[in-house]
């Protein structure tokens, strides 16, 4: 059986943002930290295009993939699929509040029902030689938070869940917008850390609210590892800090500009099978915030980038609004022709 990894920092699933070209830029920043696929149904394993799916670029490892689902044998049929397609981990979804995702009986509706995950625990399990884990939340709408999460933890842990990663507020499934769910709900770090300490032998990584290096820090000392999310995908230059501050490594790159030149031959690879620009450069918007030029670099990659036509020379034409100032400090250089 292959253990967790249990990452001391990994970056979360989250849907329309971590697809395969996201993570494989992202890969590009660290080395050693974990990437999770957004959210996949069973329902669309089993039914829908695999490869479209299910594709990733070796260089993304590891990489789990999160799955959807209430059926036990529907989601172990799934696993098996991501399982032969090369994932490093299955990742069961139980903190998702959309409505679309209610109405499919499934995300984190289902912390209302501990036994039924358990279930899907243990089928997925005795299919897969993979380490299983489970996102959830603290609770949903009136539970109480202390028991809901034990009473959950416990279950899947019986079951033979490998590892839990917790999202650290509760999901409020009515009355509040999936946007709402990731900012109203209150944090509760210290629930958290306490159901570290009742389960000293299960992986347990922090997910929710974590922004800054300070407070990511800050938290790993008290869990096996972060989840960070939104902040990892809008400010994505942070992560070059992931391999010196939690893993006592070198970052792979010194410098944001080295990380573009770094994803150009991936860029090129997808546009020779007509995936288009925007679809990659999208997801690195975000790099140079805070430096001179940035605005200009994302300015350019939103209207130059959706052209049909347009290529790595567009990316490279955004960067040299950043290029010419050395250092990031203001001081202009000039561009070479």
């Amino acid at each position: 059986m292959t253990k967790f990894q249990s990452y001391r920092f990994s970056v979360a699933p989250m849907m329309e943002w971590t697809d395969r070209h996201c993570r494989f830029f992202h890969r590009l920043l660290s080395r050693r930290m974990g990437l999770y696929t957004e959210m996949i149904t069973s329902a669309a394993l089993l039914h829908g295009q695999v490869d479209r799916l299910l594709a990733f670029d070796k260089a993304e490892h590891p990489v789990a993939v999160q799955l959807g689902g209430s059926e036990p044998r529907d989601l172990a049929a799934a696993a098996r699929i991501c399982a032969d397609f090369g994932y490093d981990e299955i990742n069961l979804n139980i903190g998702c509040p959309s409505e679309r995702v209610q109405s499919g009986a499934f995300g984190a509706c289902l912390m209302l029902e501990p036994d039924l995950v358990a279930d899907c625990v243990a089928a997925i399990k005795a299919t897969v030689d993979l380490p299983v884990t489970v996102k959830c939340r603290i609770g949903v709408d009136d539970q109480d938070p202390r028991k809901a999460l034990w009473t959950l933890s416990s279950a899947v842990i019986a079951a033979g869940c490998d590892g839990l990663i917790v999202h650290a507020r509760k999901a409020w499934l009515k009355g509040l917008s999936p946007r709402q769910n990731r900012d109203v709900p209150p944090l509760d770090y210290p629930l958290v850390r306490a159901l570290k300490r009742d389960y000293p032998d299960v992986p347990i990584l922090l997910n929710g609210g974590l922004v800054t290096l300070e407070a990511m820090r800050e938290e790993v000392r008290h869990v096996d590892g972060i989840m960070v999310g939104r902040a990892a995908y809008q400010e994505p230059g942070l992560l070059l800090a992931v391999d010196p501050l939690f893993y006592g490594e070198d970052a792979p790159f010194a410098d944001p500009l080295q990380v573009i030149e770094a994803f150009v031959p991936y860029i090129e690879a997808r546009r020779a099978e007509n995936v288009p620009l925007h679809a990659m450069t999208r997801h690195i918007l975000g790099l140079f915030n805070g430096r001179p030029g940035a605005r200009a670099f994302r300015r350019h990659l939103a209207t130059e980038g959706l052209a049909r036509d347009a290529g790595p020379e567009v990316l490279r034409a955004a960067v040299a609004h950043v290029a010419r100032y050395r250092g990031g400090d203001g001081r202009q250089d000039r561009i070479p022709a």
